[in-house]
């Protein structure tokens, strides 16, 4: 098989996310809306014959030992597989934003090596191993838009209207740890119904409920008001992603693209900000069974 080259790992943007309560283990139980968007980063996957695994960083800088390598070991341990890949990871998503990247990248490395190394593994099989590496691989690799609950287990697809999103990062990002272990986290938000969620129109559906941990994240990442609070000045309705430090708001139908991306001009250097549209779904949907 040819190398694969220029494959597409998206971001998600969580529409609100509720903790619900805390089980025995300590694992909480949320409820929230996956969407996928096209902020993306690329992975060039290609066969390496000696069987060895190799990461090279065709964009920011990654951590030596991040989860595309972390997802190719678990391939090859579950299945047993000599074979080798070498991956370039041009990152072009956050890092401690709340957008899913690390997750993303470790799903299409393991959506591209299953095709490249013709494992045919299915995708319940690849769910599997990527539940080792982290609650939002498996939403990743089933590529839709989704209703997400438990502790991230229960995957329901939703379909979303297509809209236009300012997503804006700032400099300081936030360890997921430090949140979910405060005391101050609002952990008993009443449980919401899915078919309430789906049955809203193409306004309320994106502003649907809230985010439980922005508070304790704007309180750790004064960074976080303020992002939001820059948002807010444009005339938008903004929230936080999943446990930030990138927020987002949903833009009018007839706002016009020139205008909005100007504003970006203004933002203190090291922030990252970019008008996405959303995902119908993942564009390697399909590559599992």
């Amino acid at each position: 098989m040819k190398a694969l080259y220029d494959l597409p790992a998206p971001a998600k943007l969580n529409l609100f996310l509720h903790i619900t309560g805390r089980r025995a283990d300590g694992y909480h139980l949320l409820q929230s809306a996956f969407m996928l968007i096209d902020w993306c980063d690329t992975l060039h996957v290609e066969r390496r014959l000696d069987g060895g695994l190799s990461r090279e960083d065709l964009g920011q800088p990654l951590p030596a030992d991040d989860l595309v390598l972390l997802a190719a070991r678990a391939l090859k341990s579950a299945t047993g597989t000599q074979q080798g890949a070498h991956i370039g990871v041009h990152k072009r998503i956050p890092a401690q934003a709340g957008m899913g990247g690390g997750s993303s990248d470790a799903a299409t490395c393991l959506l591209a090596l299953n095709r490249l190394w013709r494992l045919d593994l299915p995708l319940a099989e690849l769910e599997r191993i990527g539940l080792t590496l982290g609650a939002d691989v498996p939403f990743f690799l089933r590529g839709r838009n989704a209703w997400v609950a438990g502790i991230g287990e229960q995957i329901t697809p939703l379909t979303l209207p297509a809209a236009r999103f300012a997503v804006l990062k700032p400099e300081a990002g936030l360890d997921t740890r430090l949140i979910f272990s405060a005391d101050d986290l609002h952990r008993s938000t009443k449980p919401a119904i899915v078919s309430v969620f789906a049955a809203q129109d193409g306004k309320r559906i994106f502003q649907f409920g809230h985010n439980d941990l922005q508070p304790v994240a704007q309180r750790l990442c004064p960074q976080v008001s303020q992002a939001l609070q820059w948002l807010d000045a444009q005339g938008l309705s903004a929230r936080m992603t999943g446990s930030g430090s990138a927020v987002f708001a949903q833009l009018p139908n007839d706002a016009p693209q020139g205008p909005i991306d100007q504003l970006s001009k203004d933002l203190p250097e090291g922030w990252q900000y970019r008008i996405c549209s959303n995902l119908a779904h993942h564009p390697l949907q399909g590559w599992a069974a």
